[in-house]
This record gives C-alpha cells, sequence and structure tokens, in this order.
C-alpha cells in the first residue's frame, strides 16, 4: 500500500534540483481540476465558444444550485449515495471562460467512436449491467485504475486532486483517486519499446519555454471502455496523448491536451481547463481494501437478477 508518507519520502530523495539546473515554472503542490465548465458543450451554448463575464457569473449561481440539490435527487432514486461532503463538482469556470473543456472539434463535442470501437463499448456496458464475474466490473470498482489518473485527466465529480512534486529531471503526478502516480522523465529518452503495455500509459516530458509537455504512449487496453465511470470516451492500446502545462498566473495551471486514437475515434480531439490550487492535502485514498465491495456487488446483481421477468 502507497502512503502519504512514503510518497512524501520519494519525493525528498527523488526530486532534489542540481546545482546549476535551468530554473523553469513551479508546478510544485496540490491542485485541483473541478470545475464548473462542462466537458462537452451544452445544446444552449452551441456556436458560443467562449462565456462573457456576466454569462459566466450567472452559469455558476446555477452551477452552485446544482450542486446543492444533486444529492438529494440522487438519494431520491436509489437506495443510497454519497452526501453533498463527498461531492466535489466545481462552481466557478475555467479562467479561460470557455464554455466547454473540449475545445476542438469546433463544436465542443468529443469525435464519435469508430464502429469497431462502439461496438466494444457496448459490449463492456453490457457486462457492467450483467457482470458473471469480478473482471467484468468497471476498472474502478476493481480500483485498478481510475480515469482521472489516465491522461488527458478530465476532471470527475469528486477527487480530482493532484499532488504535484518538480526537479529538473522529472515530475511526479500523484494521483488522488485510488492513489496513483505517473512519474515523467525530462532527460530525452524516448519511449519504452511498444511491448510494453501499462495502465498509465508511458510518459515522457520536455520543456519549450515555459509550458511543460508531455506525451504519453504505450497503453494497454485499458479494459476498453470505462462505461458508468468516465463511459463518455473509451480508448484502445493505440492511445497517444499529449498534454502542455504552464501557470496562467501563481495560483493556475493551464492543462491543455490533445487525443489521437485512429482505431477508437473518428478524429483527433483537443480540450484545456484550469487547475485551481489548493491549500488542502491529498489523503490516501484506500478504495476497498481486500476487495470486500466487489462480492457484494455480485451478489447484488444476482439478487436483482432473480427479481427481474425473464427477458
Amino acid at each position: 500500500m502507497v502512503t502519504r508518507e512514503m510518497v512524501l519520502a520519494l519525493a525528498a530523495v527523488c526530486f532534489l534540483r542540481p546545482a546549476g539546473a535551468q530554473v523553469h515554472p513551479d508546478f510544485a503542490g496540490t491542485w485541483s481540476s473541478t470545475t464548473a465548465t462542462p466537458l462537452e458543450r451544452p445544446a444552449q451554448l452551441k456556436g458560443k465558444e467562449f462565456f462573457t463575464p456576466e454569462e459566466a457569473a450567472e452559469w455558476e449561481r446555477h452551477a452552485a444550485a446544482r450542486n446543492e440539490d444533486a444529492p438529494r435527487e440522487a438519494l431520491s432514486k436509489s437506495v443510497g449515495t454519497y452526501n453533498a461532503a463527498f461531492w466535489e463538482f466545481g462552481s466557478t469556470v475555467a479562467k479561460t471562460l470557455r464554455t466547454s473543456i473540449i475545445t476542438d472539434p469546433p463544436d465542443g463535442r468529443i469525435p464519435a467512436l469508430t464502429p469497431g470501437a462502439a461496438a466494444e463499448k457496448r459490449r463492456r456496458q453490457d457486462l457492467l449491467r450483467h457482470p458473471n464475474g469480478a473482471t467484468d466490473l468497471g476498472l474502478q470498482d476493481q480500483c485498478i485504475v481510475f480515469p482521472t489518473a489516465v491522461p488527458p485527466m478530465i476532471p470527475y465529480s469528486y477527487n480530482s486532486n493532484y499532488q504535484i512534486f518538480q526537479n529538473g529531471q522529472e515530475v511526479m503526478i500523484n494521483v488522488e483517486m485510488i492513489h496513483d502516480t505517473r512519474i515523467i522523465p525530462l532527460d530525452g529518452r524516448s519511449h519504452l519499446p511498444s511491448s510494453v503495455r501499462l495502465w498509465l500509459g508511458d510518459s515522457v516530458g520536455h520543456w519549450e519555454g515555459s509550458t511543460l509537455v508531455v506525451d504519453t504512449a504505450n497503453f494497454n487496453d485499458g479494459g476498453g471502455f470505462y462505461g458508468d465511470a468516465g463511459g463518455m470516451y473509451g480508448w484502445d492500446r493505440n492511445l497517444h496523448v499529449a498534454e502542455r502545462f504552464s501557470l496562467l498566473d501563481a495560483n493556475t495551471i493551464l492543462y491543455r491536451f490533445e487525443v489521437d486514437d485512429p482505431t477508437a475515434f473518428t478524429r483527433p480531439w483537443k480540450g484545456e481547463l484550469t487547475m485551481a490550487r489548493s491549500s488542502g492535502r491529498v489523503y490516501e485514498y484506500a478504495c476497498h481494501e481486500g476487495n470486500y465491495a466487489l462480492p457484494n456487488l455480485l451478489n447484488g446483481f444476482r439478487a436483482s437478477e432473480r427479481t427481474q421477468t425473464p427477458r
């Protein structure tokens, strides 16, 4: 189990700035990507790329009201859910005032999946609804990996927090959700051999002036598509992501990304959001230690199936 103390100890040993190293923007610290800016542009904002300041303020007022109502609405539709102490929907839009995180295509929508990828997504989502075993459940239910850790790092409804450590040789991103860690070398190395496939992909970085550029490839198939968590997009082993980190100001990271996966999406797509510096701490995310939840989830599915009318 990776604890916060272990991460800090690793940082102390491995992330010391060498004498004479070139000084670059310092991203070290804790950052939150929560935002009221939607991932995809809503229909009511069709054709509108940016908010005016007045429109942004109005959108934020509505977002705050939705955030207050979300836990009550969820409780009314299910056995139980998290309460307002756990939900972490953003209440402010990105500082760029964009109306969606997706910036390209111009309509602010994620491109369609290819026919093969769409069929695979349907197959996996059917398994999520009728799992025969633990490995049919989503990767997040198995506590293997969560969308907030896999580039592009798109916000979720809670725990969208990151702690960054940095020196001249590496940048380390400690992800709150399921405590994954990305270590990004800056020494000019190439990607790992194509035979090596990783859950978070293989990330290598370099500086372009004041911008940190991170290139990630060598993904495994990731279980394909997340389905119930992050199911608006998916990927396969051909996913390639380029990320760009820059400072808008001392307390704001501008995070931009480009996604290219020709066997999953009908075209490449891009996005951007702003991350706010946080004074809070990133705590260990223990998930379900011992996987006690998995047999209970499967028992629940079997009980539900026994009460359903045969198809």
